[in-house]
């Protein structure tokens, strides 16, 4: 069995976890944001390995603390390593403004504070390390061959971004899914995703298909209880993080739509216009902190769902 690392970078209220995979041909998954190559550096060699050795850099998603250390890590290889992510995500590799952009038309969308914005914005910029091209965009299906037969395997699990990917160690069951699995959320205590039916779908898929051995999270997402999982969750855990994801995903739907079916009515509230979802929820957390997914998901059911149902009342754009 290859040995698998933890590298973890810290990144405002969370700490993201990146994973150093031992192969012949050494792969690190994501990458932090800007300054992170450099603290993964102590990590690997206080394990006597060295960062100049990286020869795949993989990437979960294309979001800032993930794929914002992508540049500064590959210049560091001395652009010897392949930079592998998905099709859908790779505008996020390749352009700081595809990072605004996405904020803007996501959470972006139900913020009215100009100040706030473009603080917002000038923190995405900040984040990326640099902008190239992926040496290697998957659509999904790929087995990657890391050496000395180590094969990794590239599944689609699109959702939480239209270009999530697991990462799949073939013979261990090892499975790096990023945020693809964000049970009852990390430090915001709320999970975020684009696409609720897409992010569901690859729960299951994750959960029935792929099963787990040890599954590696990009956060410290926590059990419905609050208590966070820990660093690498066995096969028991991995199966109580999917499927409480699942559940927790069916708990929010359960709360929005018949509120979007209701219509879109504006408030003072920092939640406005959904301040009675944050309420049925138990949501207290501030919604305008970065990473604050709560307004990301909101908007993922109001894409979905607000035409079919006829209630654009009330929405920004």
């Amino acid at each position: 069995m290859v040995d698998i690392h933890p590298l973890v970078a810290p990144w405002g209220r969370f700490g993201l976890r990146s994973f150093f995979i031992d192969a012949p041909e050494p792969a690190i998954v994501d990458t932090g944001v800007t300054e992170s190559p450099e603290g993964m550096r102590a990590g690997l060699e206080a394990i006597g390995r060295r960062i100049e050795d990286v020869r795949w850099i993989l990437l979960t998603h294309g979001h800032i603390d993930h794929v914002g250390g992508a540049h500064a890590l590959w210049e560091l290889t001395g652009r010897k390593a392949e930079v592998v992510i998905h099709r859908d995500d790779a505008p996020m590799l390749r352009s700081r403004e595809a990072h605004v952009e996405e904020w803007r038309s996501g959470r972006g969308r139900w913020l009215t504070d100009p100040e706030g914005e473009a603080k917002e914005e000038a923190l995405l910029r900040a984040a990326i390390s640099g902008e190239m091209e992926p040496t290697l965009a998957l659509e999904g299906g790929e087995v990657l061959d890391l050496g000395g037969g180590v094969r990794v395997a590239a599944h689609s699990i699109p959702g939480h971004t239209a270009g999530a990917i697991a990462y799949v160690v073939e013979g261990s069951r090892d499975v790096f899914v990023g945020d693809a699995v964000q049970a009852y959320g990390a430090a915001s205590g709320f999970p975020g995703y684009e696409d609720a039916d897409k992010y569901r779908a690859s729960l299951e898929f994750l959960r029935d298909s792929v099963k787990p051995e040890r599954l590696y999270l990009g956060h410290p997402y926590r059990r419905a209880d609050g208590s966070p999982f820990p660093e690498v969750l066995d096969a028991a855990d991995a199966l109580e993080a999917i499927q409480g994801s699942i559940d927790n995903e069916a708990r929010i739907r359960a709360a929005v739509l018949p509120y979007l079916a209701n219509g879109l009515r504006d408030t003072d509230s920092p939640y406005s216009p959904f301040q009675s979802v944050a309420d049925e929820l138990g949501y207290t957390g501030d919604p305008t902190l970065e990473p604050a997914p709560f307004f990301t998901t909101v908007n993922a059911y109001v894409n979905a769902y607000v035409t079919q149902l006829g209630t654009t009342s009330g929405a920004r754009s």
